[in-house]
């Protein structure tokens, strides 16, 4: 099919060419001649990478397309078009190598929480009011561009609590940034809560649906597909994000970095409305110990929710359910904690980091078991 079709395009180029030299009034067919060409060619080349994955999808089991979709993707990384993206769409897999949460991410987010704990202890000192200090990446990325970073501007102020937000450059958005304490509670039992998809179906009414869609044996990282209820009349939104927490011992911090994504096995479904950009980093500082009461967390987040609301109605609906679910976050971890409910222990179950020599994901499969784990990797919260 592809041997026969140089031929005729040739004479129809040069037919199209003759027309345009003798009329200005003709010169647009040549670009229509070309336009049908490319359309012709491209459907021709989708309907064939069809093709080639269903016959990989009927030859080789999901695993073993993983495999073969990365290596894939590692050779036709940075070539024009960047096929080896269309490759993976087509083949309905998720690609790593690109989406997951790398180490970088999750040291960011510390070095953002040890900045602005020495800023917040020196200001207590000076009795001046503390404002979150801009990363130092941010900061040289602005001079460098000619940009300018917005500063924070103070939202909330409590004793235990405090709320910061700034415009987000380019865009109606805000980035928020909350800094906190608890004092009643663990760091452990605080993380293991937010992470424990199954109790917070429980805990959190909003919830319409939660689950983890994949998980990544390298990094840890796991995609879930969240749905949640907002405000009336608006409509319900989804989620999918990657997320990868890290529990560093020797350094007595605990991080969760999460951010948008999209998974071929969770398309936009018209009855919700999908949020695209969505980032949302925390990090735990104990007082003592893991498992003594008392720490110290900085959540850094931003969305944008796809509303037609001004900008500020979007503003005060953050600012104001932000403290609301932290609230029903620190309320659903004492529940547990008085009430012995069972929550996993992920501290505990992380497995170890495997590096470079994992070689494959673990499917969706383990969804349906994620509420169900054995005694060994369920601890009281």
């Amino acid at each position: 099919m592809f041997l026969r079709r140089p031929p005729a395009l040739a004479s129809w180029l040069a037919g199209a060419a003759a027309a345009a030299g003798r009329g200005g009034a003709q010169g647009g067919g040549l670009l229509a001649l070309l336009a049908n060409q490319c359309r012709f060619v491209t459907g021709l080349r989708v309907r064939r990478a069809q093709q080639i994955a269903q016959l990989y999808g009927r030859l080789y089991s999901e695993s073993s397309r993983r495999v073969l979709l990365g290596r894939l993707w590692r050779r036709l990384r940075g070539r024009p078009g960047h096929a080896s993206a269309l490759m993976a769409a087509l083949a309905g897999v998720f690609v790593w190598d690109e989406e997951r949460i790398q180490e970088e991410e999750l040291q960011r987010s510390i070095d953002e929480m040890k900045r602005l704990e020495e800023m917040s202890h020196m200001f207590q000192r000076s009795g001046v009011e503390c404002h979150p200090p801009e990363p130092k990446s941010q900061r040289e990325g602005n001079e460098d561009s000619g940009g300018k970073e917005q500063p924070w501007e103070m939202v909330m102020d409590k004793k235990h609590f405090k709320l910061w937000r700034r415009p987000i450059t380019g865009t109606h958005l805000y980035q928020y940034r909350v800094f906190g304490t608890y004092t009643d509670v663990t760091p452990r039992q605080f993380f293991n809560v937010q992470l424990d998809t199954e109790y917070r179906k429980k805990w959190d009414a909003l919830v319409i649906k939660l689950e983890v869609i994949e998980r990544d044996v390298v990094s840890g990282s796991e995609v879930l597909h969240w749905v949640t209820h907002f405000p009336y009349p608006m409509y319900s939104r989804d989620y999918v994000y990657v997320r990868r927490y890290s529990v560093d011992q020797e350094n007595n911090v605990m991080v969760l970095v999460s951010r948008a994504v999209e998974h071929p096995s969770v398309p936009e479904s018209p009855e919700f409305v999908r949020v695209r950009s969505y980032e949302s980093q925390m990090v735990i500082r104990p007082h003592k110990s893991f498992d003594e009461n008392g720490f110290d967390y900085l959540l850094t987040y931003s969305d944008n929710p796809q509303t037609v609301f001004p900008r500020y109605c979007v503003s005060w609906m953050v600012s104001s359910g932000m403290p609301d679910f932290l609230e029903k976050l620190h309320m659903a971890t004492l529940k547990a904690k008085n009430m012995e409910i069972k929550v996993k222990d992920y501290i505990s179950s992380k497995p170890l980091e495997t590096g470079s020599e994992a070689k494959a994901t673990t499917p969706s499969s383990e969804r349906k078991n994620e509420g169900s784990c054995g005694p060994a990797r369920i601890e009281y919260a």
